[in-house]
């Protein structure tokens, strides 16, 4: 219904931007010179390469680069985007206080909650581990991330937080462990806000290198051993320097920028008599 009124409504506006895959490919023919498409997702499933070859005017934005890699170069990409949060929105802790490491994301095996709890006291430090447990994952949380969390009491399941709380959850951590097992980007803000080090996060997994500033915003690992030492590196790091790279690249400020950018379409799509309503 929405697309729909979309089509309806079509020329009323400058720029139509869509984030919901490529539902709407098949209504944007008469308009898609004033169309951009941000993809969000996973690009290596094999029913998208002749999908997208049958909309070759579609003008595509990625989140992250290496997302672009199972599909063709021909592909019309304008542009990418990484997520942004407000600047102020974790503010910057530089000493914290409260000893442990952080995970933070949904309970699912290719976020692998398992990891983290494997490399925490091989690290000799608590895990607190704050997630969101969907419907869909609901066994892979009773079978295997139930159990572990029940043998290791150095590990507590805070569960489900909103932004107030990841403030002082993320703040007060000593490091975030991320050790994802799937091609997805991260989002950036989340773990950046408050100079927290990705140590043990990386396991080198497309948009992890991307992201993460080896040896400076965190430590990009392979392996648990890897993360395990890289754990005891981050001490000796200074957390201001994470802080800095989240804001000269991952404010909500810089998305704002680079969507805008992504928004100049060939001088003969937009009527030049027409005003621009486009804003930051």
């Amino acid at each position: 219904m929405m697309l729909e009124q979309v089509r309806r409504r079509a020329d009323e506006f400058d720029v139509l931007h869509f984030h919901i895959d490529y539902l709407h490919f098949p209504l944007v023919h008469d308009f898609i010179e004033r169309t951009i498409t941000t993809l969000h997702g996973r690009l290596d499933l094999p029913d998208l390469k002749p999908l997208f070859a049958a909309f070759p005017g579609v003008r595509f934005v990625s989140i992250w680069r290496d997302q672009r890699r199972p599909l063709p170069r021909r592909l019309n990409w304008t542009g990418t985007v990484h997520h942004g949060l407000p600047r102020d929105l974790l503010p910057f802790r530089r000493v914290p206080t409260g000893g442990y490491l952080a995970f933070l994301g949904r309970v699912s095996p290719e976020k692998r909650p398992d990891r983290a709890i494997e490399i925490a006291p091989r690290a000799g430090l608590p895990l607190k581990m704050a997630a969101k447990i969907d419907a869909v994952d609901r066994a892979y949380w009773d079978d295997k991330v139930a159990p572990l969390v029940a043998r290791h009491p150095n590990v507590e399941f805070v569960g489900e937080i909103n932004d107030r709380q990841k403030a002082e959850f993320l703040g007060n951590a000593q490091a975030l462990l991320l050790p994802i097992d799937w091609p997805r980007a991260l989002r950036p803000g989340h773990d950046r806000g408050h100079g927290l080090r990705h140590a043990g996060s990386g396991f080198s997994l497309l948009s992890v290198p991307e992201l993460v500033d080896d040896g400076v915003s965190g430590f990009v690992v392979r392996t648990i051993d890897e993360a395990v030492a890289a754990l005891r590196r981050v001490p000796d790091r200074d957390r201001s320097l994470v802080r800095a790279t989240f804001e000269s690249r991952f404010t909500a400020q810089r998305q704002n920028e680079g969507t805008l950018d992504g928004y100049q379409p060939p001088d003969s799509a937009v009527p030049k008599s027409r005003p621009s309503r486009l804003r930051p």
